[in-house]
């Protein structure tokens, strides 16, 4: 089983006290984003987790506790380069590119993946200006990574609720070409592999690999052995292997105003405060009403919670 730490919100810049309590305790609940009563307990044991795949726009809270991470891991760091206008509550991008070098030259390039996701586009954010900011950034943090991954926005629930003040404009083909060209011709210098992921638009012909955030390979690399991937599909539409998010819907203080796991900020705000460090449920409590099964790769076994 592949861990993902997570996609539906920044457990290492905001939760990483808690995943640590349940790292110590072995195992953590998740609850069904479907049905709020069912939840999957997963153990976290050498046995049933392969590897981590921990992705932050701030990885700092966690930096000088990682010898307490038991399993392989690596980390997916997004950088773009949005004011507070789009990421109300990111970090200072200067400390987030400090924290990853220093992350990097503790655990190695390899293992620390960038992301610059997504490029969106209107009045303020042009293409001249992507194309800027991300020859900035490359100059910067090229040394400290082996692996660049881009993607344009997709229109989420989120995005559709911000978008007045988003004003997106309709990123067209030619421009994603355009774009990928010279991202291409940014990376090219310093030997980084760029990708894309969970595009259906193909820029190979730019070098340009539609590739995956988790793959057979990179986990073989990470664990310096042969791989037999888990059975199942990624989340979304990508050659990406499947993984199981510990994170939660609607739990994310960054308010990314692209960011297709937070839709109600109201929700966000009242839910945060329930957040209990050292439950096994991320958000709340475990109650009388919640059932509780058992995740492996192989079967699902239900407990009784009292």
């Amino acid at each position: 089983m592949i861990l993902f730490v997570s996609g539906r919100c920044d457990i290492p810049a905001f939760y990483s006290g808690w995943f640590f309590n349940r790292i110590r305790a072995g195992f953590v609940d998740v609850r069904n984003p479907y049905d709020a009563h069912q939840l999957s307990r997963i153990h976290l044991t050498k046995s049933n987790i392969d590897a981590c795949l921990f992705c932050t726009k701030n990885p700092s809270p966690m930096i000088n506790r990682l010898d307490e991470i038991p399993f392989p891991y690596l980390f997916h760091i997004t950088l773009t380069p949005y004011h507070h206008d789009i990421e109300p509550h990111v970090p200072d991008k200067q400390q987030v590119i400090q924290a990853m070098i220093t992350l990097s030259e503790k655990i190695g390039k390899e293992r620390v993946v960038l992301r610059y996701d997504p490029v969106l586009i209107n009045d303020r954010y042009t293409m001249e200006y992507h194309q800027k900011a991300f020859q900035k950034l490359i100059d910067q943090v090229a040394p400290y990574i082996s692996t660049v991954i881009f993607s344009f926005v997709d229109i989420y629930k989120n995005t559709t609720q911000h978008a007045k003040e988003l004003s997106l404009h309709p990123i067209t083909k030619t421009e994603m070409i355009q774009c990928a060209k010279v991202f291409s011709k940014i990376v090219k210098p310093y030997g980084l592999t760029l990708q894309t992921c969970a595009e259906t638009i193909d820029l190979s012909e730019y070098g340009i690999k539609n590739g995956a955030c988790i793959s057979k390979e990179i986990m073989e690399q990470l664990l310096h052995h042969p791989y037999d991937p888990p059975h199942g599909k990624a989340v979304r539409n990508c050659n990406c292997l499947p993984t199981v998010d510990i994170g939660d819907y609607n739990a994310c203080p960054h308010y990314c105003r692209y960011c297709y796991a937070n839709y109600n900020e109201e929700a966000v705000k009242q839910r945060c405060l329930t957040h209990n460090p050292g439950a096994s449920v991320l958000i709340g409590e475990v109650t009388a009403e919640d059932h509780i099964k058992i995740r492996t790769e192989k079967q699902h076994r239900q407990i009784p919670l009292f």
